[in-house]
């Protein structure tokens, strides 16, 4: 899908940041989408159940901010409602414990113009946690292009340096409600087997971590949603020859950490469906050499 810049200056916009019991947190996120040197056209808050004083931070704001509330969903289905009700062409996201630098949009919309073929975009960032900048590894370096192979091993696009026209969510679905994590990473790989990503190497996000409601300190081994994820891709996607490749090998790696660590814990039915799934996908690798 190709757009003109006088397409993308008619279409906008839309900001959707889901939220769930983080009242000392989401004013900082709404400032920070406030004070953007392009101002976004309209915000959109998906309260996913919160029963703190989420909602009235919110309301504080009137009618700058257009507010849902959802009984508790997860943060892929509060991002789909965000989706459904956006009226823009281009959607921003924005989690609610991060903050956007006041460039963000007018960067990402200036990529766009001068690369009209792409239909998503994202940026670096900073990371803050516990109070204390934290330096990234070269493992998590951001880059931009057909970066399917580098979304393979971790999650290498942060929802809150995005920027995506929706009609990648009309093409390619929505994000994946029944995942309790890594449904970003999943979502990424889904649309970049098929869709260059334009890239700032500045960064326009700054990322809080350390507090103790984060996913990945909820599900510390993330690896085995990873998995989950390659699986069902494996099974259910059209994936070119190279990318199968690439996939079966992240999955085998994977798998022999998540097999080793059952094993070290004595959890030995974990062990079990771990050394199966090895020993298929290592099959598999054999069959596409």
């Amino acid at each position: 899908m190709k757009n003109n810049s006088s397409e993308i200056n008619r279409s906008g916009i839309s900001v959707v940041i889901p939220v769930y019991n983080r009242q000392e947190y989401i004013g900082f996120a709404l400032e920070s989408v406030l004070k953007q040197t392009r101002p976004a056209d309209e915000i959109i808050v998906v309260d996913d159940g919160s029963t703190d004083c989420t909602a009235e931070v919110v309301a504080s704001y009137g009618d700058a901010v257009r507010y849902f509330y959802q009984p508790n969903s997860g943060v892929s289905a509060a991002r789909n409602t965000g989706i459904k009700h956006a009226a823009r062409s281009w959607l921003a996201f924005l989690d609610s414990d991060d903050r956007w630098h006041p460039e963000k949009l007018e960067t990402l919309m200036h990529l766009a113009k001068d690369q009209p073929d792409l239909r998503i975009f994202h940026s670096n960032e900073l990371w803050i946690r516990n109070g204390r900048r934290v330096n990234q590894k070269k493992i998590h370096r951001k880059s931009g292009g057909m970066i399917y192979e580098r979304c393979l091993p971790r999650c290498v696009i942060s929802p809150s340096a995005v920027m995506i026209h929706r009609e990648i969510f009309r093409q390619y679905g929505l994000f994946d409600e029944h995942l309790p994590a890594c449904e970003d990473y999943e979502m990424w790989l889904r649309i970049c087997r098929r869709e260059p990503v334009g890239y700032c190497e500045t960064p326009l996000i700054t990322k809080f971590g350390g507090h103790e409601d984060q996913l990945s300190q909820t599900f510390p081994a993330m690896d085995r949603f990873r998995v989950q994820v390659l699986q069902q891709h494996l099974e259910k996607l059209p994936l070119t020859s190279q990318q199968i490749q690439a996939l079966l090998q992240v999955m085998t790696t994977k798998l022999d950490i998540l097999r080793n660590g059952a094993l070290k814990r004595g959890r030995i039915p974990a062990w079990r469906y771990y050394t199966q799934m090895l020993e298929r996908a290592q099959f598999l690798q054999i069959r596409h050499t």
